[in-house]
């Protein structure tokens, strides 16, 4: 069935088209997303919250709160316990389609992403200019870079670190007590999104909110071991100082103002949490992945990588490279959020984590989010004739629904999102 709908047409009027069958078509309509969310992007009338499920070319079911799923699809099995019961081979929800499975003999050992010393952004005028060069080529051109000299004591690095690795190595009772679900995904989990019968990825992790306030709630840290929250809690303040400092560079490197990307995320009012990954040993490496291919759909993530054994694998043209971590640095990487922002200059890019059969792994992800409810669209400074805005305002919320529906799909969601020209 095929339909055109007018420009001006009201988000009333639009769901009702959506949602009622006619006497041909028992089955609403079926719409794409993009065209979804460019419909009145001048007014931010953004509608795919409500009406996501249309999207899909599945037949179409009734399914009621498609906006918080209370619970996963199919029972949770921990990875780690895979793992440890000592199986000789991936079980098939964990094997990846052959083009997605990794080449573990391959990893391109002479090339790694750009290592940059955050020092020289407050040394002199020539050490400055150099480093805000260096971060915005990387940023163009890599969308990943590491820093050291950073402001982070490497000893509260190694602690948090090492602090999450003692808490995955708990028995499993004290693990499942904060057994998280797909509403808000906080706590200890082993998927992302909640499609059932896919393929899922070689790991568990834990997620906590640690801002805004309003959203951090310290029961739900874990209370063993006994240092972890005053740990974490040290961490974040201090990984949340270097966001912001991370913050004006990319601002200056755009030409706008230094504090333009902050306030566009919210000023002082703006989201971080953290995802803590625990990739476990793995006896056929070469099928499956620890994290499938994503973009990250946030705004910056600094990644804290296990110094033991590498895993994070970006992609630069149609290779996979792995990152080799320098010691005591953090990874910084560009998200969604900030590319649109930008109007794509700069660029967040497509990343995996591949698994070892000798080694487990841990990392912590430390993600730098607008808030919630603002409407995030291309700088106006960033866009002129020439180069007119690629994407319609939308809110962080709308946006990270689609993400935890769909778990990682590539690049597929931002670039979805572009308006037609």
């Amino acid at each position: 069935m095929s339909f055109s709908l007018p420009q001006d047409i009201s988000p009333t009027a639009l769901i009702a088209i959506l949602l009622t069958p006619t006497p041909n078509s028992p089955q609403p309509p079926s719409i794409s997303l993009p065209s979804l969310i460019s419909i009145n992007s001048n007014k931010r009338t953004c509608l795919f919250h409500r009406t996501y499920y249309i999207e899909s070319n599945q037949p179409w079911k009734p399914k009621p709160d498609m906006n918080s799923p209370k619970d996963w699809p199919e029972p949770i099995v921990r990875v780690q316990s895979l793992s440890d019961s000592g199986v000789p081979v991936v079980p098939d929800r964990y094997i990846k389609p052959p083009p997605e499975r990794p080449l573990i003999s391959s990893d391109n050992s002479d090339i790694n992403i750009p290592l940059i010393d955050l020092g020289g952004f407050f040394g002199d005028e020539y050490l400055r200019a150099t480093t805000l060069t260096q971060i915005s080529e990387a940023c163009r051109e890599w969308g990943f870079f590491q820093v050291v000299n950073h402001g982070v004591r490497p000893e509260l690095m190694d602690g948090a670190r090492e602090v999450w690795r003692q808490f995955f190595h708990l028995p499993f009772e004290s693990k499942q007590v904060y057994a998280n679900a797909p509403k808000t995904y906080e706590g200890y989990g082993s998927r992302l999104g909640v499609q059932k019968g896919a393929i899922l990825d070689w790991s568990d992790y834990y997620f906590l909110h640690y801002l805004p306030c309003s959203l951090k709630d310290h029961h739900k840290w874990p209370a063993l071991p006994v240092s972890l929250r005053e740990v974490i809690e040290e961490y974040s303040e201090q990984v949340v100082k270097l966001c912001g400092v991370l913050m004006k560079v990319l601002s200056l490197n755009l030409g706008l103002r230094e504090e333009y990307l902050q306030n566009a995320f919210g000023g002082t009012n703006i989201g971080a949490c953290l995802r803590v990954n625990f990739y476990p040993k793995c006896p056929q490496p070469d099928l499956t992945l620890g994290l499938s291919s994503h973009s990250d759909p946030g705004g910056m993530t600094l990644l804290l990588p296990d110094q033991r054994v590498a895993g994070l694998q970006v992609r630069r043209g149609n290779n996979w490279i792995t990152v080799k971590p320098a010691r005591h640095a953090f990874i910084v990487n560009i998200g969604d959020q900030i590319q649109v922002l930008s109007n794509a200059i700069y660029k967040s890019v497509e990343h995996r984590v591949i698994v070892n059969s000798n080694k487990e792994r841990v990392s912590l992800a430390f993600f730098y989010n607008p808030r919630s409810d603002l409407p995030i669209e291309p700088a106006k400074e960033l866009v002129t004739p020439d180069k007119p805005a690629l994407y319609p305002a939308m809110t962080f919320d709308e946006y990270r629904l689609f993400i935890r529906l769909k778990g990682p799909q590539g690049k597929s969601q931002v670039e979805s999102l572009k308006s037609p020209r």
